[in-house]
This record gives structure tokens, C-alpha cells and sequence, in this order.
């Protein structure tokens, strides 16, 4: 059996672990908000009609900082539109999913579901058909406390209390051909910083996200980054990271190394960022905002109907369905994102409910969990205190995409009293011995040891058999004189608890 040792240095730490690097995604996109979150004549739905079993789920998975309301739909949105009466509210052609918006759902009913799930809401402002202006407006209705003409007319609306939204996004993707009002990389610096300018002389306290590429392939990769931030990064306070991965022609092997590529996303922005910090002698560090990630088969929707002629209201689209080989992917990148929280401050799973998401619905029905539920719950459960790197002694396997990637990929959390080690398991056909050095984390018993593996790495979570992927407990974890001893399944992701 292949081994891999696994030791811990106990002053190696990455960063104390900020909630919202277990952020999320709603984008009004498909069935993500109406038969997703919202479906008024659901047996569960409320007062506003959100269906509170998809509450449940949201709060068992943990999310913590919520992106709204896009995403590309940003670059349409007229965020006057969702406020209001309800039967007062114009419908509107969305161009960004080419559907319809009956905006019954808006700022206001989402803060007041981000109260249900226990959520902070994070703001995208529309940089492509709007500016200055419009932001401003918005800023002034979601966090002024009362006695302006925008602040009152949000208590008029029936929220008395300001939002006091803190985090916010200056557009969507800005460089992409695909986003309503796309621009150049200069154009867009310059509105990035005047509207980030704009919005910190209401607030000082505000955190800004200023737009990254839309992904480390764009063509313009890095220099985008380079020239926006010349222009915005005494503005701001973060760059944004957006990255999805999926299986190609049959290569697990490289799928199952695609944290790889995020790695190297991550320290590119990272070089890019701080080489523009040095070039205007500022003392700051930008932070990076991984506000898009997952896994998204968009090869096949790309080839897909899905998207038409017709203009329907919360059509099925981006439903991918998702396995144990795609949850393993998606808890090693989760994995990634913590090993890197010293500068990844911020990060949100894309997206939250039936579109490309870990919880799915069905109208009038069930709510269940996709194979990616898993190990995103579990580690926004056991993750505490601050992170720390381990050592990693491991043989490597040969991938096509990504060259020679480790075998076994890990990070570890402790408080000091209560300790977590995240694994993952590359092997398409072996078990790995593993052995981690624990006694510095003063571990002396295992609480919780569970694995994501299936014989079949294919075995999906459907509306027809919604529990045939889980948590399975990872026998044989042992602790004996400081040492953990576990083996891990093939193609696993696994979580061990400690204290």
C-alpha cells in the first residue's frame, strides 16, 4: 500500500480563518431564486414564500457571506425595480440568461432570507448599463439609517433598520465579451475607482471588490489585473478570482488535480497585485475575493438548448448533477482556498440552490443534497481557530494537463482545544496509509473521522434517489503516541476531528 506522512508545525500558521472564505452565491440565474430559495406555494414557504427546508440546508451547509444579485445578471439589474409592492414591480427582460425578471424577489426580501439562513449579504453594484450614480443610490437605501429621501423610502417599504451591508462588489466580470456592457481594462479601472471613491466618501468602512479577470484563461490574464488595480487600488480592498473546473474527455486524473490550476491563479494575482502595491509605494495588501468557484460543466451547456429564443421565466439551466469524483475536486479546492486564507480573505461557492449548486429542488417537492454538499458542511463546520500548512511527504502521479501532481492533498485547523485535518486522495486504484504527526496540535482522541468515497466514482445524488451519495464514517482511524493513523479510499475526500 502506498503511505504518505503528514507532519505539523504548529507555528506554521496561514491565517486565523475569516467565516466568509464559506461564502456562496445567488445569482437571479435560472432556478436559483424562483423554485430555488423562493416558491410561494411550496408547503414550507413562509410569509415572503421562501421555502424554509431549503433554509435548513443553506444553514447545515454553512454558508456564511452570500453574493447577490449576480454574476452577470448584474450588468442589467435596475435595482429600483425590487423594491417596492410587490404588484407594483416591472417585469423586465434579463439579456445576461436571456429570460424574464418578475423582480418579486429583491434587496429587501433577501436580506430579510439571509436573516432566515443565518447569512451576511454581500452587494454587487451594475458597472455595465449604470455607474456612480445608481450605486450610490443604492448604498444610500440598503445602509443609511432614516431622515434621506432613499433611507425613508426603505421604511416606507416596511425595513425599518438599515442593512448595513459592508461588502461590496463594483461590477461583474467587466472583461468578458459575454457581459452587458463589457469593457476595456482601462475604461473599467477608471469607473471601478471613481464609483469606489464615490461610495467611501458615504462609508469609509466599506470593503470593496474591484473586478479580477473573469478567469485565469482570458487572454488578458494578469495584465487586466495589472492595469485595473493601477488605476483603483487605493480604492479598494479586494480583487476578485472567479475559476470552475470539470472533467474533460475522460481525464480524471488531471480533473482530480485541478486545484493545481487554482493555486497557480491564485499566486499569479497574488504577484500581480503586490508588484502594482510596489509600484505606488502603498503599505496595503489587496486581498482576494474568490467570489466565483466550483465545478460547472460548461462544455456540455454551451452545447445544450438551453438557452433560446423563447423568453421564460426561471427556466432550467446550468442543473449539472454532480458526483463523488466531482466532490472530491470541489472539496480539494475548498482545501486550496484555506491553505491560501492569508490572502484569500473572501471566497463564495457559485452558487447556492439548483444552478450548479449542492442543494437541489424540485417544484412542490423535495429539497436534497448534491455530492458537493458534503464536504463544503463539513469543513465550514470543523474549521476553527486559525490554518495551518502541513508538510506533506508523498509520491506523486503523472497528469496530462498539470505534469507531476502529489498524490495527497491536506490542511489542518485548530482553536487549540478542538483540531481538523481535511484530506484528499488523488489514487484512481489505490487505498493510502496515511500518518499525521498530531502532537502538537495536543490531540488525544478522535471525535469524528468521515470520508466521501463510492466503488463508483460516477454515483450521483438525484430527484429519484437523493441519498445514495453521503458521508460514510472512514474506519480503522487510529491516535497512538501523538501519531493518527488512517487509510483513504481512492478518489476520496475525507475529514478527521480532534480534540
Amino acid at each position: 500500500m502506498t503511505k504518505a506522512r503528514i507532519s505539523i508545525d504548529r507555528e506554521a500558521v496561514v491565517a486565523p480563518i475569516d467565516r466568509r472564505i464559506f461564502g456562496s452565491f445567488v445569482e437571479h440565474l435560472g432556478r436559483c431564486v424562483y423554485d430555488g430559495i423562493y416558491e410561494p406555494g411550496h408547503p414550507t414557504a413562509n410569509e415572503d414564500g421562501f421555502r424554509l427546508d431549503v433554509v435548513e440546508l443553506v444553514r447545515e451547509l454553512g454558508s456564511s457571506t452570500i453574493r447577490y444579485p449576480g454574476g452577470n445578471f448584474v450588468s442589467g439589474f435596475r435595482w429600483e425595480d425590487s423594491v417596492g409592492p410587490r404588484d407594483q414591480r416591472p417585469v423586465r427582460r434579463d439579456l445576461a440568461w436571456h429570460s424574464i425578471e418578475t423582480n418579486q424577489v429583491g434587496v429587501d426580501e433577501f436580506a430579510r432570507w439571509l436573516k432566515l439562513t443565518g447569512s451576511e449579504l454581500m452587494m454587487a453594484v451594475n458597472l455595465g448599463t449604470r455607474g456612480i450614480e445608481a450605486a450610490l443610490d443604492l448604498l444610500e437605501y440598503c445602509n443609511h439609517p432614516s431622515g434621506t429621501a432613499l433611507s425613508d423610502q426603505r421604511i416606507a417599504n416596511g425595513t425599518v433598520e438599515p442593512h448595513d451591508i459592508k461588502m461590496w462588489c463594483l461590477g461583474n466580470e467587466m472583461d468578458g465579451p459575454w457581459q452587458t456592457g463589457y469593457m476595456t481594462a482601462e475604461d473599467y479601472g477608471k469607473i471601478a475607482a471613481r464609483t469606489a471613491q464615490a461610495m467611501k466618501a458615504a462609508d469609509k468602512t466599506l470593503e470593496l471588490v474591484v473586478c479580477g479577470s473573469s478567469s485565469s484563461s482570458m487572454p488578458t490574464f494578469g495584465d487586466w489585473e495589472r492595469t485595473v488595480l493601477e488605476q483603483a487600488y487605493e480604492h479598494v480592498d479586494f480583487i476578485s478570482c472567479h475559476a470552475y473546473y470539470q472533467e474533460r474527455g475522460g481525464d480524471l486524473a488531471s480533473y482530480l488535480a485541478s486545484s493545481l490550476d487554482m493555486q497557480y491563479f491564485i499566486e499569479t494575482v497574488v504577484a500581480t497585485a503586490d508588484h502594482v502595491g510596489n509600484k505606488l509605494k502603498s503599505s496595503k495588501k489587496i486581498k482576494l475575493s474568490f467570489d466565483e468557484w466550483n465545478i460547472w460543466y460548461l462544455d456540455e451547456h454551451r452545447e445544450s438548448e438551453e438557452v433560446n429564443d423563447e423568453w421564460r421565466i426561471a427556466p432550467r439551466q446550468l442543473e449539472d448533477v454532480y458526483s463523488v469524483a466531482d466532490a472530491v475536486v470541489l472539496g480539494n479546492l475548498l482545501i486550496t482556498l484555506l491553505k491560501n486564507h492569508d490572502r484569500v480573505a473572501s471566497a463564495s461557492l457559485a452558487q447556492l440552490v439548483n444552478v450548479i449548486a449542492p442543494i437541489m429542488t424540485e417544484p412542490g417537492g423535495d429539497a436534497w443534497r448534491q455530492t458537493t454538499f458534503f464536504p463544503f458542511s463539513v469543513t465550514s463546520r470543523l474549521a476553527k481557530g486559525e490554518i495551518v500548512k502541513p508538510r506533506i511527504d508523498v509520491g506523486t502521479y503523472e497528469t496530462a494537463v498539470y505534469g507531476a501532481a502529489p498524490l495527497v492533498d491536506s490542511v489542518v485547523t485548530t482553536d487549540g482545544s478542538n483540531s481538523a485535518v481535511f484530506l484528499v486522495n488523488r489514487s484512481q486504484t489505490e487505498s493510502i496509509e496515511v500518518q499525521i504527526a498530531v502532537s502538537e496540535l495536543g490531540a488525544t482522541s478522535i471525535d469524528e473521522a468521515v470520508t466521501v468515497w463510492d466503488d463508483d466514482v460516477y454515483a450521483k445524488n438525484t430527484l429519484a434517489d437523493q441519498n445514495r451519495v453521503g458521508l460514510k464514517q472512514l474506519e480503522g482511524a487510529a491516535l497512538a503516541d501523538g501519531v493518527v493513523t488512517v487509510t483513504l479510499p481512492p478518489v476520496s475526500w475525507s475529514a478527521l476531528a480532534l480534540s
